[in-house]
């Protein structure tokens, strides 16, 4: 009978630093994201002050995008259905992106298309918007 000898492969070392580099990038994205969040709030004619604040806190930032989006906030139950959060995130970009004067479609593509969402979000963020299709909820 022959033994089949287990080979143990050796992982190479990795730095400490690593995560903590990790941590450091994704907290980084984090606060840019909030900040877009609030940009996003203040272009719909809020005032940016605490909507930082908001955008950073988790799940509360989710009631600051439904109030950019101008829909009632009940509508934060519905984002905790599995399969409805879906329907009600492309239905909550789609009123987002008229709001700013961009096309409805926009809101189906951010809510569903990797990559591409990434763009379009940055363009309501940082583009420009047509003044005529702002409305304060």
């Amino acid at each position: 009978m022959e033994q089949e000898i287990l080979q143990v492969q050796e992982m190479a070392p990795q730095s400490p630093w690593m995560g903590v580099g990790s941590l450091i990038v994704f907290l980084v994205l984090y606060v840019f994201c909030a900040y877009c969040l609030a940009r996003l709030y203040k272009k719909v004619g809020m005032p940016m002050g605490s909507s930082f604040i908001w955008a950073l806190i988790p799940i509360a930032n989710i009631f600051l995008v439904i109030k950019i989006g101008g829909k009632p906030w009940w509508w934060f139950f519905m984002f905790l259905i599995p399969i409805v959060n879906l329907v009600f995130a492309i239905l909550l970009w789609m009123a987002i992106c008229e709001r700013l004067g961009k096309p409805g479609w926009w809101g189906i593509v951010i809510a569903l298309v990797p990559v591409v969402n990434i763009i379009l979000f940055l363009i309501l963020v940082f583009g420009k918007q047509e003044q005529a299709h702002l409305q304060t909820a």
